[in-house]
């Protein structure tokens, strides 16, 4: 797995996923003024950081387009089993009876993990 990223970086990471499409340093700054207070040089820092950091490729046009070099699925993944390793030993079972127990699970979401358990069941 590349490095961590922070919070704000990935917030300029979901402006990419969202967008589907390689973004100019003006487009990313454009959807990030209007959920956020951030400078345009913090903005460039963070964009900076993830191209350091592998996350993003930076391709040189008439301007620069950034795309992203993971996708959203593939770091949720892979948060998600940090995670599960560091808080709860591997164990997805804990996590998922920590949810339960803490009440942030709702009916409707034990029934889409039954019917999740139930479809994946069936496929074996």
């Amino acid at each position: 797995m590349k490095p961590r990223i922070s919070e704000s970086e990935l917030e300029v990471m979901r402006v990419l996923w969202r967008a589907g499409q390689p973004l100019s340093y003006s487009e990313i700054r454009t959807e990030l003024e209007r959920t956020t207070e951030w400078s345009k040089s913090t903005i460039q820092t963070l964009v900076g950081r993830l191209r350091d950091k592998g996350f993003v490729t930076a391709r040189r046009r008439h301007v620069t387009l950034y795309t992203p070099n993971v996708s959203e699925q593939e770091y949720a993944a892979a948060e998600g089993k940090s995670l599960l390793n560091k808080v709860f030993d591997g164990s997805a079972k804990r996590l998922v009876a920590a949810l339960y127990q803490s009440g942030d699970l709702t009916d409707s979401d034990i029934d889409d993990l039954r019917q999740f358990f139930t479809v994946g069941g069936d496929e074996s």
